[in-house]
């Protein structure tokens, strides 16, 4: 599945949410590998050319059959036949991935769809990360609202905290404000 609404424009719609102070600083790129027989690839986020989150499909989807091999094994379900349990199986795992910060690009792209079409208020109180990654650098989150997500984001993911704390220290915000 390759994002429909095409890549150049939603990364043009993407930046465009982009807080100033790190607007040079971030970036995202969608690598695709077209000898990949669904052509999906990669999806990235840089801070200052440097990787921060890499959501790739391969080793998602590798993962993925791992702990769906795993909750078979657990469950002594060896039957495949069940289609509603297969997929109860494969939501658990794909789940429990998510969870760890394992992402492949379609969970990016889904992240993105979701983040577009919800007011910033909604996006903050998301259960994704991904989501709330974007939050991070969202220009609508202000100062104010930054000062306050310091008494409970110590309760959130450490990737969703360094997206925090880089934008802290961007806006000037100090953990003693």
């Amino acid at each position: 599945m390759l994002y429909h609404p095409k890549w150049s424009k939603a990364k043009k719609r993407l930046m465009g949410f982009v807080c100033e102070s790190l607007h040079s600083r971030v970036d995202f790129q969608v690598i695709n590998y077209r000898k990949a027989h669904d052509q999906l690839g990669r999806a990235v986020i840089t801070v200052d050319k440097v990787e921060m989150l890499s959501m790739c499909t391969i080793t998602a989807e590798r993962e993925e059959y791992y702990r769906e091999r795993d909750i078979r094994i657990q469950s002594d379900d060896f039957s495949y036949d069940n289609i509603f349990n297969n997929r109860a199986i494969q939501e658990q795992a794909h789940e429990q991935l998510k969870m760890e910060g394992i992402y492949a690009q379609y969970d990016f792209f889904s992240a993105l769809e979701e983040y577009f079409n919800s007011p910033i208020e909604v996006s903050l109180k998301s259960n994704d990360r991904l989501i709330k990654i974007l939050c991070m650098l969202d220009r609508r989150v202000g100062k104010r609202t930054l000062r306050k997500m310091k008494e409970f984001i110590s309760e959130e993911n450490t990737l969703v905290q360094d997206f925090y704390k880089l934008r802290c220290d961007a806006e000037n915000i100090h953990s003693s404000e």
